[in-house]
């Protein structure tokens, strides 16, 4: 059945072909960080699921921060901060974990301060509920990271 021009396959073959090229770029991002010193016990799975909690965080802290609520300085603050972390994740070049830890440090901060005053929303705006929501998942991947960042030293 075609939808505006493309048809379910396609949509479903773009999808897989986005995994693929995930799942590639982590391969790659693997093998140059395990060739840095102290980085061959990192757990890849862990960085890639706080690069996707990051992400997902960021979008949805850039859409709460259009509600023009009181949280919305927050949310962009926590915008910038995780599309940063993410950033630095994907260019671990140069990074040492003192660097890694206090950057996950920040970006737990942030995700605190924009979850706690979304909250304050929540009751009445699903925007501002998603926002917080987003913003615990992604303290949970960034203390997850943080974690396998102390177990490697």
């Amino acid at each position: 059945m075609a939808t505006g021009g493309r048809t379910c396959l396609a949509r479903r073959n773009d999808s897989e072909s986005g995994v693929r090229m995930d799942s590639m770029m982590m391969d790659m991002m693997s093998k140059d960080m395990k060739s840095m010193p102290g980085m061959d016990t990192m757990d890849m799975s862990v960085m890639q699921a706080c690069m996707d909690a990051c992400s997902a965080c960021e979008q949805a802290c850039t859409v709460c921060s259009t509600q023009m609520m009181s949280c919305a300085p927050a949310c962009m603050n926590c915008a910038d901060m995780c599309n940063t972390m993410m950033r630095a994740m994907l260019r671990m070049q140069g990074m040492t974990p003192a660097t890694m830890m206090s950057m996950l440090d920040a970006c737990i901060a942030m995700c605190q301060q924009c979850m706690d005053e979304c909250m304050e929303h929540a009751d009445h705006s699903d925007v501002c509920k998603m926002c917080a929501q987003s913003c615990k998942a992604c303290m949970d991947a960034c203390m997850a990271m943080r974690e396998s960042v102390m177990a490697m030293g």
